[in-house]
């Protein structure tokens, strides 16, 4: 079994009435004291047009997620 990823997914309003999904993905920051967790989260894919409503983006943002690590993902 692959190693699980920390995505997160988040949509951005732009312009007013443009929403974008972005895809980030956690990496390690530097380490914490014992026992927290710091995480920095690098940009992993986007939406190249903007949807109208902040729904549709979103719709959008996890249908991306669901063709890039199926529907069970990772």
């Amino acid at each position: 079994m692959p190693p699980s990823r920390n995505i997160a997914l988040t949509v951005h309003e732009l312009e007013a009435g443009e929403f974008y999904w972005v895809l980030m993905e956690a990496v390690d920051d530097s380490p914490g004291a014992p026992g927290e967790t710091s995480h920095v989260y690098v940009p992993l894919e986007a939406a190249h047009e903007p949807y109208a409503t902040y729904s549709n983006a979103l719709v959008a943002g996890v249908a991306m997620m669901r063709r890039l690590f199926g529907p069970g993902g990772p």
